[in-house]
C-alpha cells in the first residue's frame, strides 16, 4: 500500500473537508490520483478509495470472512444499536440478513403496492395549489408513513403519529453536518444536560425507544400474527429455536425505520428535480405511464423500462449513499493489483465509479436513455452497494420510487419554484439536494398524454 498515492493534507484538514464537502474532496483527489488513493481522515489514516470496476468486482467477489464491516459502521451505533444488521459480521450478520430479506422481496412486495400509491395520494392532496412546499419533506412524509405501516402494521393511531414526529425530529438533528462531525470525536459524546448536543440526542432516542419497546410488548402479549415485518420477526427463530430479544428487535426495527425511508425520500426528491428540470424526459415518461391505461396494476408500473431508466439515472448521478460499506481487511490480500495489509479500510466509491467517463460519457448530464442502451455490471452501477452488504431493501426502495413517481405524474401537475441548478450537500451519511427542492402544485391537471 505504500506505493499508492496519498492525499498530502493533514488528517484533520482532510476530515473537515470530508465532513463539509465530501464530493468536492473526492472529485479533487481522484482527478489528481486516479481510481485508487489513500485518504487520511482524522484517526482513520488508512482509508483506500477504490473506483475502478475491476477492483470493486474483485472486492465484492472476495470471501466476506476476510473483512470486517460492522467496525467501519461504528458511527451508526449510537442511533441504530449494537444489534443492527449494519454493525454485525460473520454468522450473526448472515442470520439477521436471512431474517430480514423475505419481507422485501417476492410475493410480499405486491402487498405494499396499494399502500404506497394510497399514501402518496394522501400526502399530495394536502398540498395547496400554487403554494410552495419542500419536496424532500413531502417525500419523507410519504416514505416514513409507508415504512411505519410496512414494518409495524401501524395505522394512523396515536403511537404511529407520535413515532413519526419523533423520527423526523431525530433525523433532522442527526443528519446535520455538525452532528456528523461530532460522531468522529467520541470524547464529545457526553450528556451535559438536555441542551447539550449529546444530551439532546439521548433524550430524543429514549422517547423513540419507549414507543418501540411498548409496541413490541403489546404485540408479544397479543400474539398478533400479521403480514408486517414486526410480526415476522417476532415469529422468527434461529437454528437453535431461539427468538429475538427485545433489544435485538429494537435495533433491527430502528435500522429498518431509518434506513428504510430516509434514503428513499432523498432519491425521490432528486428524481422529481431532474424530471421537472428536463421536461422532455418527464413527457416521455408520462407517455409510457399512459400506455398502461386508467387503473394500472402496481407490478405493471414497476416493470416499465423508461421508468426504471429514470430511477437508475437518478441513483447514478448523485447516489444517495456515495460510498459502499467500507471493508476492513482481516488478513493481507491483493485487490486491483495492490497488496493491502490487515487493518486497511477498503472503500468502494459509488459516486466516483458512477462518474467514470469511460462508463458514463458526459456523466453529469441527466440522460436515462443510457440505461436503455446498455446493461451495466454490479461493479459499474452499484447504488445499493454489493456482495453480502448490498442493501437489504434495494428492491423495496426501487418499487416505492417507481410507484410514488407514477402516482404523482399521473395525478398532479408540479413545477419547480426555482429553475437554478441544485447543489448536492451532505445529509448525514448521504447526499441530498440542497434546500430540499421547493416545488408547487399547479391548477388544471388534465391527465396524461394519449399514447400514439
Amino acid at each position: 500500500m505504500s506505493s499508492l498515492p496519498a492525499v498530502p493534507q493533514h488528517p484533520l484538514q482532510q476530515l473537515l473537508w470530508w465532513i463539509a464537502q465530501p464530493l468536492s474532496y473526492l472529485d479533487t483527489w481522484s482527478s489528481r490520483y486516479g481510481d485508487c488513493f489513500v485518504a487520511r481522515l482524522g484517526e482513520y489514516n488508512n482509508f483506500v478509495i477504490l473506483s475502478h470496476p475491476d477492483a470493486i468486482a474483485q472486492l465484492f467477489a472476495a470471501d466476506p470472512s476476510q473483512f470486517e464491516v460492522g467496525k467501519a459502521n461504528r458511527l451508526l451505533r449510537p442511533t441504530l444499536g449494537d444489534n443492527s444488521v449494519l454493525l454485525l459480521d460473520g454468522d450473526r450478520h448472515r442470520q439477521q440478513r436471512q431474517l430480514l430479506m423475505p419481507p422485501f422481496h417476492g410475493e410480499r412486495m405486491k402487498t405494499y403496492g396499494q399502500l404506497i400509491c394510497e399514501t402518496t395520494q394522501h400526502v399530495a392532496q394536502q398540498w395547496q395549489l400554487e403554494q410552495p412546499f419542500n419536496t424532500r419533506a413531502a417525500m419523507q412524509a410519504i416514505s416514513l408513513q409507508v415504512i411505519l405501516k410496512a414494518v409495524f402494521g401501524l395505522t394512523d393511531n396515536g403511537r404511529c403519529q407520535t413515532l413519526q414526529a419523533l423520527l423526523q425530529r431525530l433525523l433532522t438533528y442527526t443528519t446535520s453536518r455538525l452532528w456528523f462531525g461530532l460522531a468522529f470525536f467520541p470524547w464529545l459524546h457526553r450528556d451535559l444536560g438536555a441542551w447539550s448536543p449529546w444530551g439532546r440526542f439521548l433524550r430524543m432516542r429514549q422517547q423513540i425507544d419507549d414507543l418501540i419497546y411498548a409496541e413490541i410488548c403489546d404485540r408479544r402479549q397479543q400474539f398478533f400474527q400479521g403480514s408486517d415485518i414486526l410480526s415476522l420477526l417476532l415469529a422468527a427463530r434461529d437454528e437453535s429455536g431461539t427468538a429475538m430479544t427485545d433489544r435485538e428487535l429494537r435495533d433491527e426495527l430502528m435500522t429498518l425505520l431509518i434506513a428504510g425511508h430516509e434514503t428513499t425520500a432523498t432519491a425521490l426528491t432528486w428524481a422529481l428535480y431532474w424530471l421537472h428540470r428536463y421536461p422532455q424526459t418527464k413527457a416521455r415518461l408520462q407517455v409510457e405511464l399512459a400506455s398502461l391505461g386508467d387503473s394500472p396494476d402496481p407490478i405493471a408500473i414497476s416493470r416499465l423500462p423508461y421508468l426504471n431508466a429514470v430511477c437508475s439515472e437518478t441513483l447514478r448521478i448523485y447516489p444517495v449513499a456515495f460510498i459502499a460499506a467500507p471493508r476492513v481487511t482481516q488478513i493481507a490480500l491483493k485487490i486491483g493489483g495492490h497488496r493491502f495489509e490487515a487493518g486497511t479500510y477498503l472503500i468502494p466509491c459509488i459516486y466516483l465509479t458512477h462518474h467514470r467517463e469511460d462508463l458514463f460519457p458526459n456523466s453529469f448530464e441527466f440522460r436515462p436513455e443510457r440505461f436503455l442502451e446498455r446493461q451495466f455490471t454490479a461493479a459499474e452501477f452499484l447504488p445499493f452497494g454489493g456482495s453480502n452488504r448490498r442493501c437489504i431493501g434495494a428492491a423495496f426502495a426501487l418499487f416505492e420510487m417507481k410507484l410514488v413517481l407514477a402516482t404523482l405524474l399521473r395525478n398532479h401537475s408540479l413545477a419547480l419554484v426555482d429553475s437554478s441548478p441544485v447543489a448536492p450537500v451532505r445529509r448525514g451519511v448521504t447526499i441530498a439536494p440542497k434546500g430540499g427542492v421547493p416545488m408547487v402544485k399547479l391548477n388544471g391537471f388534465s391527465g396524461l398524454p394519449v399514447p400514439e
